[in-house]
């Protein structure tokens, strides 16, 4: 599956892997804020949010990092430390803010790594699966770093609202429907998805140990 466009396909994915590491850069400082980590850390902490899940996703898909090809990618971190230590009093006010960005950044994520592997001539099914480590992997590593269980492991509807984003995207392409509203759908869906699940405290069973 091809994009009849591919220098408007390539324009896009850098678009939204810089939107997605803006908004992931955000969410892993403010957590850091929260364990008290100086500048440094903080900075360590965004970054591994920010290129942790696509830099997983190159790796396995056998191309060069994104991140390495650009110095722009880390300088949208610098730029989200920095606006998160300017405006730290007024984003503390706003409790949810951390999970905002986190939505953000992972339906920005989920649809870069959809475009990215099916750009290379996977399958949509290997799609799918590299668009869910691309927008979930970046958030286990910073929940490693904080010694914190990963979110997508113990709370709610996470890594399945990506899927689930995938698979529409996949739908719309195979559909020959236009990049930009297959685009702004998938977008959509994961955060609907994520916000319903958080409003109304959906999550999925629990597994138990025997007794």
């Amino acid at each position: 599956m091809t994009f009849t466009d591919p220098k408007f396909a390539e324009t896009l994915l850098e678009l939204i892997e810089g939107l997605g590491i803006f908004a992931f850069a955000i969410s892993g400082i403010r957590h850091a804020a929260e364990k008290n980590f100086d500048w440094f850390g903080g900075y360590v902490c965004g970054i591994a949010v920010a290129i942790g899940g696509g830099t997983i996703r190159d790796t396995m898909l056998g191309v060069r990092p994104f991140w390495t090809t650009d110095i722009r990618y880390l300088l949208v971190t610098t730029v989200a430390l920095l606006l998160t230590i300017v405006l730290r009093k007024r984003m503390k006010k706003l409790d949810n803010a951390w999970f905002v960005f986190d939505t953000l950044g992972l339906a920005f994520f989920t649809i870069a790594g959809m475009q990215k592997t099916l750009s290379l001539g996977h399958p949509f099914w290997v799609a799918i699966i590299m668009g869910c480590i691309t927008g979930v992997a970046g958030g286990v590593i910073r929940d490693v770093l904080l010694n914190n269980v990963p979110v997508i492991f113990h709370k709610e509807i996470y890594a399945i609202a990506s899927v689930a984003g995938g698979v529409l995207y996949w739908m719309l392409l195979a559909l020959n429907c236009n990049i930009t509203f297959t685009v702004i759908a998938t977008f959509l869906l994961i955060i609907l998805i994520r916000f319903v699940a958080v409003y109304y405290h959906i999550q999925l069973p629990v597994l138990h140990d025997e007794e």
